[in-house]
């Protein structure tokens, strides 16, 4: 459901527009940087501006912290992870540690030298561009990573769009990234806040196009979700009835208490989906798709994602959450 895009017109607007300074390649890095409290949408924002660009980009790196355990360097890691890196101008101990490699010979190295060995690195697999680079969750990095997205905002010359989403933070070291990415020159900053009454109701009548949606039934549904995207789509996904005042009911009881994104993860765990496929068919980040399989394995009382996709085939036909809503 394009609930999350409501309202959005604007923001992707400016992206598209930022992309086009980029991929012109007059200028270094543009930088973009959404904020907003979870479940505003920003990670489905990325999902369709990338979508949106135009030229496509040549090339995307994509990268996230660690959902348990972040270690240094954690976002290059990650745009590393399962990528050809032969050629890469850094010696192999070097590119090794920053890989977060198993075998990764345990060596200190300079912070600032391995610092200008990260942003080489960055630079040779951006190459001529023009590139994307996203970071996710920044707000959830480590300091090494934190210090690496600074250094690319400012990287004269790098023909690339740094998309950067986050949430607010009272981290001083994310507060101080944030406020350098911000201060780029040119730079995009959005602030992604709750869906306005207008826009629940726009989100209605996509979802019920036959019904005749008032103002009245709109605000209490706005009311009961403050507007907040995310528990706008669970309520419409665990709504069953093709009935606007349905939505203002609380829902039986019976099975575990899953949420709708839940669900939806889990079915895609029953047709066996990697959590990057999960991430781009619900379009959220990778690690949200994490903490929602550790939420699964624990509600459903199974121990890996192999007895979840089970669970799920024995529970689908007396669970009827867990088929998603199909899109309008």
């Amino acid at each position: 459901m394009p609930v999350t895009l409501v309202g959005r017109t604007r923001e992707r607007a400016e992206l598209a527009a930022a992309w086009a300074q980029a991929a012109d390649g007059a200028t270094g890095p543009q930088v973009a940087v959404l904020t907003g409290d979870p479940g505003t949408g920003k990670s489905a924002l990325v999902a369709a501006a990338l979508a949106d660009l135009d030229p496509a980009p040549v090339t995307v790196l994509h990268g996230q912290a660690r959902i348990h355990s972040p270690a240094p360097y954690d976002w290059l890691a990650a745009v590393l992870s399962g990528r050809d890196t032969r050629g890469l101008p850094a010696p192999g101990p070097a590119l090794a540690w920053l890989a977060q490699h198993d075998a990764a010979p345990v060596e200190r190295f300079a912070p600032g030298a391995l610092l200008r060995v990260a942003t080489r690195v960055v630079r040779a697999l951006a190459g001529t561009g023009p590139a994307v680079l996203v970071v996710e969750d920044l707000h959830a990095l480590d300091p090494a990573s934190l210090n690496l997205v600074a250094d690319l905002a400012a990287a004269p010359g790098l023909p690339a769009l740094l998309l950067v989403t986050s949430r607010p933070s009272a981290d001083p070291l994310v507060a101080r990234t944030l406020a350098r990415l911000a201060g780029t020159p040119g730079a995009v900053r959005q602030h992604l806040g709750p869906l306005r009454p207008a826009d629940v109701a726009e989100v209605l009548a996509q979802v019920y196009p036959g019904l005749d949606i008032g103002a009245g039934a709109a605000r209490e549904v706005w009311d009961r979700t403050a507007g907040n995207a995310y528990r706008l789509t669970e309520l419409i996904a665990t709504t069953a009835a093709d009935d606007v005042a349905t939505l203002l009911r609380e829902p039986a009881d019976g099975g575990p208490d899953l949420t709708a994104r839940e669900a939806e993860v889990l079915v895609c765990l029953r047709d066996g989906m990697a959590n990057k496929q999960i991430a781009r068919a619900l379009g959220i980040s990778v690690r949200t798709v994490t903490v929602h399989v550790s939420n699964l394995l624990r509600k459903t009382g199974t121990a890996s994602r192999t007895e979840a996709a089970l669970w799920a085939v024995r529970h689908t036909d007396r669970t009827p959450s867990l088929t998603p809503r199909s899109q309008p």
